[in-house]
């Protein structure tokens, strides 16, 4: 396990992975942004996404973010990056608010390169803590 700053969140996640129709694999990406920052954690969640994607072997640009706010299946700070081709599912992530910075917790299917993907997370310049069941 990489650096984990909160091994609860780390358990949590891993919990959330359990077998369901896809097999999943995640990452938390822990941020120094607060709550009064909502333009940075968008952008923050955007480019992981993009990473995400790329590492699921998208072209990045042929995804996009569907956000939760009008939908009652949806908490607000719950996103997807789907595919524009089908609406397939590429990633999930829900923001959290802990301790007065957000971590972003990402879901993505696990035949994603996963290890590439944590390590361009970081090269963004985020802590990253990966995830498998």
């Amino acid at each position: 396990m990489s650096e984990t700053l909160d091994d609860d969140l780390y358990e949590r996640t891993k919990r959330l992975l359990e077998p369901g129709e896809i097999e999943l694999v995640g990452a938390i990406v822990h941020t120094d942004l607060g709550s009064d920052e909502d333009i940075e954690m968008h952008q923050a969640t955007v480019d992981i996404g993009e990473i995400i994607a790329e590492g699921a072997g998208y072209d990045p640009t042929d995804t996009y973010v569907y956000s939760g706010t009008n939908d009652t299946d949806f908490s607000s700070n719950q996103h997807q990056g789907l595919a524009l081709e089908d609406d397939g599912f590429v990633w999930e992530c829900q923001q959290l608010l802990r301790e007065g910075t957000f971590d972003i917790v990402f879901y993505y299917e696990a035949s994603a390169d996963h290890e590439g993907i944590l390590e361009s997370i970081r090269e963004a310049g985020f802590r990253v803590t990966g995830v498998e069941e």
